[in-house]
Protein backbone atom coordinates (compact mmCIF):
# COMPACT_ATOMS: atom_id res chain seq x y z
CA UNK A 1 0.00 0.00 0.00
CA UNK A 2 1.43 3.26 -1.18
CA UNK A 3 0.08 6.76 0.28
CA UNK A 4 -1.02 9.31 -2.54
CA UNK A 5 -2.70 12.90 -2.65
CA UNK A 6 -3.22 15.71 -4.83
CA UNK A 7 0.19 17.82 -5.03
CA UNK A 8 -1.64 20.77 -3.82
CA UNK A 9 -2.64 22.44 -0.47
CA UNK A 10 -1.39 20.21 2.09
CA UNK A 11 0.41 17.35 -0.07
CA UNK A 12 3.84 18.06 1.34
CA UNK A 13 2.62 17.36 5.18
CA UNK A 14 1.21 14.28 3.99
CA UNK A 15 3.62 12.68 2.32
CA UNK A 16 6.27 13.27 4.83
CA UNK A 17 4.51 11.90 7.39
CA UNK A 18 3.60 8.80 5.53
CA UNK A 19 7.48 8.53 5.03
CA UNK A 20 7.44 9.18 8.61
CA UNK A 21 5.52 6.25 8.98
CA UNK A 22 7.53 4.13 6.38
CA UNK A 23 5.32 4.36 3.55
CA UNK A 24 6.17 5.05 -0.08
CA UNK A 25 4.46 7.94 -1.56
CA UNK A 26 2.79 9.17 -4.77
CA UNK A 27 1.55 12.86 -5.54
CA UNK A 28 -0.32 13.71 -8.93
CA UNK A 29 -1.11 16.35 -10.52
CA UNK A 30 0.36 19.63 -13.06
CA UNK A 31 4.19 18.70 -14.34
CA UNK A 32 4.91 22.42 -13.37
CA UNK A 33 4.70 21.42 -9.60
CA UNK A 34 7.06 17.86 -9.94
CA UNK A 35 10.03 19.41 -8.92
CA UNK A 36 8.26 20.66 -5.63
CA UNK A 37 7.68 17.43 -4.31
CA UNK A 38 10.43 14.97 -5.82
CA UNK A 39 13.72 17.94 -5.80
CA UNK A 40 12.92 20.88 -3.68
CA UNK A 41 11.28 18.93 -0.76
CA UNK A 42 11.69 15.59 -1.73
CA UNK A 43 8.88 13.52 0.07
CA UNK A 44 7.33 12.03 -3.40
CA UNK A 45 8.56 8.56 -4.39
CA UNK A 46 6.61 8.46 -7.65
CA UNK A 47 4.77 11.68 -9.20
CA UNK A 48 2.26 11.37 -11.92
CA UNK A 49 1.19 14.26 -14.20
CA UNK A 50 -2.63 14.61 -14.35
CA UNK A 51 -5.51 15.66 -12.34
CA UNK A 52 -6.30 12.26 -11.46
CA UNK A 53 -4.76 9.14 -13.10
CA UNK A 54 -6.86 6.38 -11.99
CA UNK A 55 -5.39 3.42 -13.73
CA UNK A 56 -1.86 4.25 -12.37
CA UNK A 57 -2.77 4.60 -8.74
CA UNK A 58 -4.85 1.68 -9.29
CA UNK A 59 -1.28 -0.07 -10.33
CA UNK A 60 0.76 1.37 -7.43
CA UNK A 61 -1.90 -0.29 -4.98
CA UNK A 62 -2.05 3.83 -3.77
CA UNK A 63 -4.91 5.59 -0.94
CA UNK A 64 -5.95 8.63 -1.72
CA UNK A 65 -5.89 11.20 1.00
CA UNK A 66 -8.25 14.12 0.56
CA UNK A 67 -7.58 17.67 0.26
CA UNK A 68 -9.65 20.85 -0.26
CA UNK A 69 -7.53 21.35 -3.43
CA UNK A 70 -8.06 17.53 -4.77
CA UNK A 71 -12.13 18.11 -4.36
CA UNK A 72 -12.24 21.58 -5.78
CA UNK A 73 -10.53 20.20 -8.88
CA UNK A 74 -11.85 16.95 -8.95
CA UNK A 75 -15.99 17.33 -7.57
CA UNK A 76 -17.93 15.48 -5.69
CA UNK A 77 -19.74 13.25 -8.51
CA UNK A 78 -16.20 11.75 -9.78
CA UNK A 79 -14.96 11.14 -6.37
CA UNK A 80 -18.00 9.28 -5.23
CA UNK A 81 -17.25 7.22 -8.42
CA UNK A 82 -13.61 6.57 -8.31
CA UNK A 83 -12.15 3.18 -7.53
CA UNK A 84 -9.26 4.22 -6.04
CA UNK A 85 -9.47 3.43 -2.03
CA UNK A 86 -9.96 6.65 -0.44
CA UNK A 87 -9.17 7.47 3.38
CA UNK A 88 -12.44 8.96 4.85
CA UNK A 89 -16.40 8.76 4.42
CA UNK A 90 -17.18 10.10 1.30
CA UNK A 91 -20.74 11.37 2.08
CA UNK A 92 -19.18 13.79 4.15
CA UNK A 93 -18.21 16.16 1.18
CA UNK A 94 -21.77 16.32 0.07
CA UNK A 95 -22.96 18.05 3.23
CA UNK A 96 -19.54 19.82 3.90
CA UNK A 97 -19.94 21.81 0.07
CA UNK A 98 -23.84 22.01 0.54
CA UNK A 99 -24.10 25.25 3.01
CA UNK A 100 -27.95 24.06 3.79
CA UNK A 101 -26.73 20.56 4.79
CA UNK A 102 -23.67 21.73 6.58
CA UNK A 103 -26.14 23.85 8.89
CA UNK A 104 -28.36 20.94 9.72
CA UNK A 105 -25.42 18.86 10.69
CA UNK A 106 -24.03 22.13 12.66
CA UNK A 107 -26.98 22.47 14.36
CA UNK A 108 -27.80 19.19 15.44
CA UNK A 109 -24.47 19.08 17.23
CA UNK A 110 -25.67 22.38 19.04
CA UNK A 111 -23.05 24.86 17.98
CA UNK A 112 -23.46 28.29 18.08
CA UNK A 113 -24.00 29.31 14.49
CA UNK A 114 -24.28 32.92 12.94
CA UNK A 115 -28.22 33.79 11.41
CA UNK A 116 -28.78 32.78 7.90
CA UNK A 117 -30.54 35.52 5.95
CA UNK A 118 -33.07 33.35 3.45
CA UNK A 119 -33.88 37.06 1.47
CA UNK A 120 -31.81 39.58 0.81
CA UNK A 121 -34.62 41.96 2.62
CA UNK A 122 -34.15 40.82 6.02
CA UNK A 123 -30.40 41.71 6.26
CA UNK A 124 -30.38 44.42 9.07
CA UNK A 125 -26.60 44.73 9.55
CA UNK A 126 -23.33 43.79 8.58
CA UNK A 127 -23.23 40.20 6.61
CA UNK A 128 -20.36 38.24 4.83
CA UNK A 129 -21.77 36.47 2.13
CA UNK A 130 -20.15 32.84 0.68
CA UNK A 131 -20.37 30.96 -2.15
CA UNK A 132 -21.09 26.99 -1.64
CA UNK A 133 -17.76 24.63 -1.68
CA UNK A 134 -14.69 24.80 -0.70
CA UNK A 135 -13.21 27.74 -2.40
CA UNK A 136 -10.30 28.93 0.06
CA UNK A 137 -12.17 32.18 0.40
CA UNK A 138 -12.66 33.13 -3.08
CA UNK A 139 -15.94 35.06 -3.89
CA UNK A 140 -16.61 35.77 0.19
CA UNK A 141 -17.41 39.51 0.39
CA UNK A 142 -18.74 41.32 3.42
CA UNK A 143 -21.66 43.56 3.06
CA UNK A 144 -22.90 46.52 5.66
CA UNK A 145 -26.19 46.71 4.88
CA UNK A 146 -28.90 45.68 2.06
CA UNK A 147 -28.14 48.44 -0.72
CA UNK A 148 -24.18 47.34 0.23
CA UNK A 149 -25.31 43.75 -0.56
CA UNK A 150 -26.89 44.24 -3.77
CA UNK A 151 -23.93 46.61 -5.36
CA UNK A 152 -21.09 43.45 -4.33
CA UNK A 153 -23.48 40.92 -5.95
CA UNK A 154 -23.90 42.59 -8.92
CA UNK A 155 -20.03 42.15 -9.01
CA UNK A 156 -20.40 38.44 -9.13
CA UNK A 157 -23.10 38.39 -11.23
CA UNK A 158 -25.83 37.97 -9.06
CA UNK A 159 -28.67 40.65 -10.12
CA UNK A 160 -31.67 39.20 -8.14
CA UNK A 161 -33.24 36.40 -6.25
CA UNK A 162 -33.19 34.01 -8.70
CA UNK A 163 -29.39 33.96 -8.79
CA UNK A 164 -29.22 33.45 -4.85
CA UNK A 165 -28.93 29.34 -4.93
CA UNK A 166 -25.02 29.26 -4.86
CA UNK A 167 -24.15 31.87 -1.92
CA UNK A 168 -25.18 31.57 1.78
CA UNK A 169 -25.37 35.09 3.64
CA UNK A 170 -24.25 35.01 7.01
CA UNK A 171 -24.13 36.97 10.21
CA UNK A 172 -20.94 38.80 10.09
CA UNK A 173 -20.14 37.94 13.97
CA UNK A 174 -17.48 40.05 14.99
CA UNK A 175 -14.40 38.16 17.14
CA UNK A 176 -10.86 36.61 16.40
CA UNK A 177 -10.76 33.93 13.80
CA UNK A 178 -9.50 30.70 14.99
CA UNK A 179 -9.58 27.69 13.29
CA UNK A 180 -8.91 24.46 15.34
CA UNK A 181 -7.85 21.57 13.32
CA UNK A 182 -9.04 18.02 14.75
CA UNK A 183 -8.21 13.99 14.63
CA UNK A 184 -10.95 11.81 15.14
CA UNK A 185 -9.69 8.31 15.56
CA UNK A 186 -12.27 5.64 14.13
CA UNK A 187 -9.46 2.87 15.73
CA UNK A 188 -9.48 3.97 18.84
CA UNK A 189 -12.98 5.78 19.00
CA UNK A 190 -11.43 9.48 20.21
CA UNK A 191 -11.41 12.91 19.28
CA UNK A 192 -7.22 14.80 19.19
CA UNK A 193 -6.86 18.68 18.74
CA UNK A 194 -3.83 18.91 16.80
CA UNK A 195 -3.24 22.38 16.16
CA UNK A 196 -4.89 26.17 15.63
CA UNK A 197 -4.14 28.41 13.15
CA UNK A 198 -5.94 31.77 11.87
CA UNK A 199 -5.61 32.44 8.43
CA UNK A 200 -4.06 35.36 6.27
CA UNK A 201 -6.20 36.77 3.90
CA UNK A 202 -6.11 38.79 0.89
CA UNK A 203 -7.00 41.45 0.83
CA UNK A 204 -8.97 41.93 4.40
CA UNK A 205 -5.67 41.54 6.23
CA UNK A 206 -3.89 44.15 3.66
CA UNK A 207 -6.64 47.12 4.45
CA UNK A 208 -5.09 47.52 8.06
CA UNK A 209 -1.90 49.09 6.71
CA UNK A 210 -4.10 51.65 4.42
CA UNK A 211 -5.34 54.58 7.10
CA UNK A 212 -9.22 54.52 7.18
CA UNK A 213 -9.75 58.16 5.69
CA UNK A 214 -7.28 56.36 2.51
CA UNK A 215 -9.97 53.51 2.64
CA UNK A 216 -12.72 55.55 1.85
CA UNK A 217 -11.25 57.34 -0.51
CA UNK A 218 -10.05 54.81 -3.20
CA UNK A 219 -13.17 52.50 -2.36
CA UNK A 220 -11.86 48.78 -1.02
CA UNK A 221 -13.80 46.04 -1.19
CA UNK A 222 -12.81 42.90 0.79
CA UNK A 223 -11.94 39.73 -0.27
CA UNK A 224 -10.88 36.46 2.04
CA UNK A 225 -8.39 34.68 -0.65
CA UNK A 226 -6.60 32.67 1.30
CA UNK A 227 -2.76 33.28 1.16
CA UNK A 228 -1.40 31.74 4.01
CA UNK A 229 -2.12 30.32 7.44
CA UNK A 230 -0.64 32.04 10.88
CA UNK A 231 -0.06 29.35 14.21
CA UNK A 232 -2.46 30.19 17.35
CA UNK A 233 -2.27 28.92 20.90
CA UNK A 234 -5.61 29.57 22.56
CA UNK A 235 -5.78 30.36 26.30
CA UNK A 236 -5.96 27.27 27.97
CA UNK A 237 -9.47 27.84 29.48
CA UNK A 238 -11.12 27.75 26.14
CA UNK A 239 -9.68 24.21 25.15
CA UNK A 240 -12.76 22.52 26.68
CA UNK A 241 -15.08 25.04 24.35
CA UNK A 242 -13.08 23.99 21.51
CA UNK A 243 -12.77 20.08 22.46
CA UNK A 244 -16.67 19.39 23.59
CA UNK A 245 -17.34 21.59 20.02
CA UNK A 246 -15.38 18.89 17.90
CA UNK A 247 -17.10 16.28 20.20
CA UNK A 248 -20.43 17.12 19.26
CA UNK A 249 -19.52 17.54 15.46
CA UNK A 250 -18.39 13.90 15.22
CA UNK A 251 -21.38 12.56 17.25
CA UNK A 252 -24.00 14.50 15.10
CA UNK A 253 -21.89 13.18 11.98
CA UNK A 254 -22.76 9.48 13.23
CA UNK A 255 -26.42 10.04 13.37
CA UNK A 256 -26.92 12.06 10.26
CA UNK A 257 -24.47 10.83 7.69
CA UNK A 258 -22.17 7.53 8.98
CA UNK A 259 -19.43 9.17 10.86
CA UNK A 260 -16.59 11.22 10.20
CA UNK A 261 -13.33 10.26 11.11
CA UNK A 262 -9.73 11.58 10.16
CA UNK A 263 -8.73 15.22 10.15
CA UNK A 264 -11.20 18.28 10.19
CA UNK A 265 -11.80 21.85 11.20
CA UNK A 266 -14.20 23.95 12.55
CA UNK A 267 -13.92 27.52 11.31
CA UNK A 268 -15.25 30.11 13.38
CA UNK A 269 -14.70 33.13 15.89
CA UNK A 270 -14.05 33.70 19.53
CA UNK A 271 -16.60 37.02 20.31
CA UNK A 272 -15.60 39.39 23.13
CA UNK A 273 -17.39 37.50 25.63
CA UNK A 274 -15.50 34.25 24.70
CA UNK A 275 -18.45 32.82 23.14
CA UNK A 276 -17.17 30.44 20.41
CA UNK A 277 -18.96 30.63 17.27
CA UNK A 278 -18.50 28.09 14.48
CA UNK A 279 -19.51 29.46 10.44
CA UNK A 280 -18.36 26.28 9.06
CA UNK A 281 -16.48 22.91 8.92
CA UNK A 282 -14.06 21.40 6.76
CA UNK A 283 -14.64 17.43 7.05
CA UNK A 284 -11.07 16.61 5.80
CA UNK A 285 -7.22 18.62 6.17
CA UNK A 286 -7.29 21.58 6.27
CA UNK A 287 -4.24 23.83 4.98
CA UNK A 288 -4.18 25.52 8.91
CA UNK A 289 -2.41 22.37 9.96
CA UNK A 290 0.59 23.34 7.38
CA UNK A 291 2.54 25.42 9.51
CA UNK A 292 2.35 22.20 12.03
CA UNK A 293 4.93 20.08 9.96
CA UNK A 294 7.02 19.22 12.77
CA UNK A 295 3.71 19.44 15.59
CA UNK A 296 2.08 21.58 17.61
CA UNK A 297 1.79 22.33 21.36
CA UNK A 298 -0.95 20.24 21.35
CA UNK A 299 0.28 17.17 19.19
CA UNK A 300 3.74 17.24 21.75
CA UNK A 301 1.77 17.14 24.56
CA UNK A 302 -0.27 14.00 23.53
CA UNK A 303 2.63 12.11 21.48
CA UNK A 304 5.83 14.14 23.24
CA UNK A 305 7.25 13.45 19.37
CA UNK A 306 6.78 15.43 16.15
CA UNK A 307 3.48 14.53 14.86
CA UNK A 308 1.78 16.71 11.98
CA UNK A 309 -2.10 15.79 10.96
CA UNK A 310 -0.05 14.46 8.05
CA UNK A 311 1.66 11.86 10.02
CA UNK A 312 -1.28 11.64 12.10
CA UNK A 313 -3.03 10.18 9.24
CA UNK A 314 -0.52 7.73 8.50
CA UNK A 315 -0.58 6.50 11.78
CA UNK A 316 -4.04 5.47 11.33
CA UNK A 317 -3.44 3.90 8.09
CA UNK A 318 -0.38 1.94 9.99
CA UNK A 319 -2.96 0.62 12.80
CA UNK A 320 -5.66 -0.56 10.72
CA UNK A 321 -2.71 -2.41 8.16
CA UNK A 322 -1.40 -3.85 10.82
CA UNK A 323 -4.67 -4.75 12.74
CA UNK A 324 -6.27 -6.01 9.40
CA UNK A 325 -8.65 -3.31 9.97
CA UNK A 326 -8.48 -1.10 6.47
CA UNK A 327 -12.02 -1.94 5.34
CA UNK A 328 -12.93 0.63 8.74
CA UNK A 329 -11.36 3.66 7.50
CA UNK A 330 -11.35 3.63 3.77
CA UNK A 331 -14.36 4.15 1.43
Amino acid sequence: MRVATYASHSALQILKGAKQEGFETVTFGPSRVKPLYTHYFPVADYFIEGTYPEEELLGLKAVIIPTGSFVAHLGIELIEKMRVPYYGNKEVLKWESDRNLERKWLEKAKLRLPRVYEDPDEVDGPVIVKPHGAKGGKGYFLAKNLTDFWEKAGRLGIKDKEDLGGIQIQEYVLGVPIYPHYFYSKLKRELELMSVDRRYESNVDAIGRIPAREQLDIDISTNYTVVGNIPLVLRESLLMDVIEAGERTVKAAEELIGGLWGPFCLEGVYTEDLEFVVFEISARIVAGTNPFVHGSPYSWLRYDKPVSTGRRIAMELRQALEEDRLGEVLT
